[in-house]
């Protein structure tokens, strides 16, 4: 006969003694919070979100030829996986000039994904793209685009994310541009 193993319980704590509990001394217990009383004639101040001017109702209006579209990594590794030709994809998407923007953040991703997809950097430095500098801490791009593109709604983002397109599709005025069915 073997001793019986014992498993710990998944996920399992200490229980801990809250400080407003009873059975604690009055000088260990927390105090409860004291409310203020509402002054009825002070001006009451709320802070609401300033809309762009760029915006009438949904329709952004600084979106126009030449397109400036902000590509993301996944977007170039699809392209080549495709078999697309990057800026005359665009064009054809869009019937008009576009300009393809990459952010520094974008550019260190794919140079920090090494040498298997040396044909993504290859792309990614092609002269026709415009480099956009970055001037904020990391190299975590997805948050890098959001942030761009929330403070000038002049760009159209080029993703194939799922998260990164649902985060941007709760900003009004900025579309999305992706690859679906190798087109």
């Amino acid at each position: 006969q073997g001793k019986q193993k014992k498993t710990r319980k998944y996920a399992v704590m200490k229980r801990m003694i809250s400080l407003r509990d009873e059975r604690l001394k009055e000088k260990d217990r927390a105090k409860a919070p004291v409310k203020k009383k509402e002054d009825p004639s002070a001006i009451k101040e709320r802070e609401v979100p300033q809309h762009p001017s760029c915006l009438f109702f949904q329709y952004n209006t600084q979106l126009g030829p030449p397109y400036h579209i902000l590509v993301d990594t996944n977007f170039i590794n699809f392209s080549i996986k495709a078999k697309l030709d990057l800026v005359q994809s665009m064009m054809d998407c869009l019937y008009a000039k576009c300009i393809p923007c990459i952010t520094d953040c974008v550019m260190g991703e794919i140079e920090k994904l090494g040498q298997k997809y040396r044909v993504a950097l290859r792309i990614a430095k092609d002269p026709r793209f415009e480099r956009l500098p970055c001037m904020h801490k990391g190299t975590y791009a997805d948050d890098c685009l959001v942030q761009r593109v929330t403070q000038h709604k002049c760009y159209i983002v080029a993703t194939v994310d799922k998260e990164l397109k649902r985060r941007i599709r709760k900003i009004p005025g900025v579309p999305i541009m992706y690859i679906s069915r190798h087109r």
